[in-house]
């Protein structure tokens, strides 16, 4: 069921309890520590990661707080819990599980309502098999005791009992096709630190660290392209309110001067990956949107790149060396001589909205600077360490008082950019990308440079997406129909696995929606491929190497 009143309903309920068990966000760890309640922080990446630390901890605590997993599956029936163990889930995965929705005991959904969840009503989903039976036995009976009738009539009664049960042969049918067409679409909505943050707004208890949080939140969603524009626009809006009154909150001369100060900033900044902390050349190169705008896999792309350096008139000297090295006088309006020559090139977005923070005079980090450092952290696949150590150093370089992990984040983001570039570039120019029918499918082979990175969903997601865009911008004058792409990559040599992800068309006006995530499921029932749906995405598999040739033909049948 919905939680109505997140404050009353959930967090006066954890609130009181000895212990809770919950999977990671920070603004609500930041209120547990204020409270001082205990917790027990599990970080999980898929669903047997979850049912196996349930099963350590089911015994011990009686609520649980999952984040960013949870509702998009028939939970009880994934977990088998006792019946007095209550889930409070706060998760932006789409749609939201009926059984989920209509559970009023077990059950706390932590979502806006306001969201357009799309949620069926209780009759689309859920059908009561013993009437139709019912009605058969009573259409049989009566036509049983019916037989003393003269023929006439009980034709005549023999064809309304055929009449009624066709009529509901195809009320069934009907049902089940809107049943399949509600269950077999994924979208992204609300985020889950903005919920939070809310929370301890209504509480007074939030702070510009927990604003902070939640302004990454927001740009992650937008970053990994997982909400449509107008989306990040609204919600940028929203969170502009707050930062206008932290800024205005509790102002003094002492701690506006501090070098331990946070301030938070509204800003239009450059559409360029990291440029603040790389040189602006690389930083042009690497990003998807000027990438894609120069095509810099082609010669005519470079040429076009060397022209708009050109028409900025900024020295190669300056361009090709680290930001913070770069002259003042150059550094002053570089963003408005950037914006137009970008102009001249038909690059109308290259300036977006967003946040920046200034902690004391030096360190100043773009919104978007934080999420590719704490994604790189979270997926490094440099060093043989866990996905929980992974998920610590992620987590630490949220703090404030961790700078070094985020400079590290960003220079594993650098390394995994260039990586998607360079792969971008390779699979355009060699034609990796083929067209299955109703949708584009590309296989980065073992060997390939840096395809370890591509085994990890979020790496695989950013290439996924910067290569259908530039597969896009690469065929725009060719009247080609624009098709959703599946990828795949190694995942495990030995075992002979690959991670395949299934992405929608480009699409700058509509829901980010996702069908890929039953279609997936179907094709491997149909053709008993060996398949593994682990991921909380759904559109996420790993799939057996020797299943893959009838795995995608059952896909293409199905969704021609």
């Amino acid at each position: 069921m919905f939680v109505t009143d997140i404050r009353k309903e959930f967090y006066d309920v954890v609130v009181n309890q000895v212990r809770v068990v919950f999977v990671y966000v920070y603004s609500i760890q930041a209120l547990f520590h204020c409270d001082q309640v205990q917790y027990t922080l599990v970080p999980v990446a898929g669903w047997q990661d979850l049912g196996t630390a349930f099963m350590e901890h089911k015994e011990q605590y009686q609520y649980f707080v999952l984040i960013n997993c949870g509702a998009n599956v028939d939970l009880l029936e994934t977990l088998q819990p006792e019946e007095d163990s209550v889930f409070f889930i706060c998760d932006t995965h789409r749609p939201v599980d009926v059984v989920n929705v209509y559970n009023d005991t077990q059950i706390k959904l932590l979502i806006k309502q306001d969201d357009d969840l799309g949620v069926p009503s209780y009759d689309d989903i859920f059908r009561d098999d013993e009437e139709d039976e019912e009605g058969d036995g009573d259409d049989s009976g009566n036509e049983s005791d019916g037989s003393a009738e003269p023929s006439g009539k009980r034709r005549r009664y023999d064809e309304d009992v055929l009449e009624r049960r066709i009529e509901r042969q195809r009320a069934r049918r009907e049902w089940e096709a809107r049943r399949s067409l509600i269950m077999n679409i994924t979208i992204t909505a609300n985020y889950t630190s903005l919920v939070m943050f809310e929370l301890a707004w209504v509480m007074s208890k939030d702070t510009k660290d927990m604003l902070w949080w939640s302004v990454i939140g927001v740009t992650d969603q937008w970053v990994h392209d997982k909400i449509p524009h107008m989306k990040y626009v609204t919600d940028i809006a929203t969170l502009q309110r707050h930062v206008s009154r932290h800024n205005h909150r509790n102002e003094d001369e002492e701690n506006s001067l501090s070098i331990d100060c946070m301030r938070i900033t509204f800003e239009y900044d450059l559409r360029l990956v990291l440029y603040q902390h790389w040189s602006l050349y690389e930083s042009i190169c690497n990003s998807c949107y000027t990438s894609c705008s120069f095509k810099l896999w082609s010669i005519n792309g470079q040429k076009k790149l060397q022209e708009f350096l050109a028409d900025m008139g900024l020295p190669l000297k300056q361009v090709r060396q680290k930001f913070n090295s770069m002259d003042m006088t150059i550094k002053e309006n570089l963003r408005e001589v950037i914006e137009e020559s970008a102009n001249k090139f038909s690059m109308k977005d290259i300036r977006v909205q967003t946040f920046a923070v200034h902690f004391g005079f030096k360190n100043r980090f773009l919104a978007s600077d934080v999420v590719h450092a704490a994604a790189a952290l979270l997926e490094n696949v440099e060093k043989d360490e866990t996905p929980t150590d992974n998920f610590i150093k992620a987590l630490d370089c949220l703090s404030r008082s961790n700078l070094e992990r985020l400079h590290l984040g960003i220079d594993l983001a650098k390394k995994k950019l260039k990586a998607i570039q360079q792969t971008v570039a390779s699979c355009i120019c060699t034609n990796l990308i083929l067209s299955q029918g109703p949708f584009l499918y590309c296989h980065l082979l073992e060997g390939t440079p840096d395809v370890k990175l591509f085994s990890k969903p979020l790496a695989l997601t950013l290439l996924c997406k910067y290569l259908l865009k530039a597969f896009v911008c690469s065929t725009r004058n060719k009247r080609c129909k624009i098709l959703p792409l599946i990828m795949a990559a190694p995942l495990d040599v030995e075992k002979g696995t690959v991670i395949v992800l299934g992405i929608p068309p480009e699409s700058e006006t509509s829901d980010k929606k996702n069908f890929f995530g039953r279609a997936f499921e179907k094709a491997a029932e149909s053709t008993s491929s060996r398949t593994l749906h682990d991921h909380f995405d759904t559109s996420v598999i790993e799939l057996k190497m020797e299943d893959r040739g009838k795995f995608l033909d059952a896909l293409i049948t199905l969704l021609s």
